[in-house]
């Protein structure tokens, strides 16, 4: 069976910025589109939302010390708010897993936007395909934990081309997680180019206006007129 990561271009920009990454060498920028979270000090404190089971609190909890070691950011894992459905909360990552059926993907990461500032995301894991195998296995669950709150943060991939080496990173499309379920230096060196300035304001654990809009590499529309946008991992 083999495995894709699929981004479904929501602007003429996400094309443009797809069709780059999909040729750019591992050493290039990956940083998603400059979106990044508002706040007036580094580093800054983002709260993630446990709503996944027993199997994935290792996973979730290794994802938030992995990405904590940035200069830039602190994650803390806390009592998640998604009731069930994964519903976003302002100001922080819900992460949740469900059999959300057999319909191609792993894992999904949304986040939305107000202006090019994150003020809430949510990441889920697909137990119909991550119950069973060749899935059902620690190494893959941690590379989909990780790149999908990796993107909730502002990261794109660093490699899209699964024929290519692994790059150690969970930021890479792979066909052998194996080597492939943490961030590397790139990875935190990117953060810190992406929050190398500061804000004025905070969009971190703040209820923030649903004025903005939401970005995913899928385009849709929620109740309150918010565009989101969908990183989703594919298999076929």
């Amino acid at each position: 069976m083999k495995k894709r990561f699929v981004g479904m271009a929501a602007t003429q920009l996400a094309v443009l910025m797809l069709v780059i990454g999909l040729s750019a060498p591992a050493g290039a920028s990956h940083s998603w589109g400059g979106y990044h979270w508002a706040r007036q000090s580094n580093p800054f404190a983002l709260k993630l939302g446990d709503n996944v089971s027993g199997v994935w609190d290792g996973n979730l909890a290794l994802a938030s010390s992995d990405w904590s070691q940035s200069a830039v950011l602190d994650t803390t894992i806390v009592t998640g708010q998604a009731k069930g459905n994964c519903r976003p909360t302002k100001g922080r990552v819900e992460v949740c897993n469900k059999k959300y059926g057999f319909n191609g993907w792993l894992g999904v990461a949304q986040i939305w936007l107000s202006g090019s500032h994150i003020t809430q995301g949510v990441v889920k894991m697909n137990d119909s395909y991550m119950n069973s195998a060749p899935y059902n296995t620690n190494a893959w669950r941690q590379l989909v934990m990780c790149q999908e709150v990796g993107h909730t943060i502002g990261l794109d991939h660093q490699d899209e081309n699964f024929g290519n080496a692994n790059l150690s990173t969970c930021m890479d499309y792979t066909n052998d997680p194996s080597t492939n379920q943490h961030p590397n230096q790139h990875d935190y060196g990117q953060l810190v180019t992406i929050y190398s300035h500061l804000d004025s304001s905070t969009t971190v654990g703040q209820s923030v206006s649903s004025s903005g809009y939401s970005r995913s590499r899928s385009e849709s529309y929620d109740a309150s007129g918010n565009r989101v946008i969908t990183w989703t991992l594919w298999t076929h």
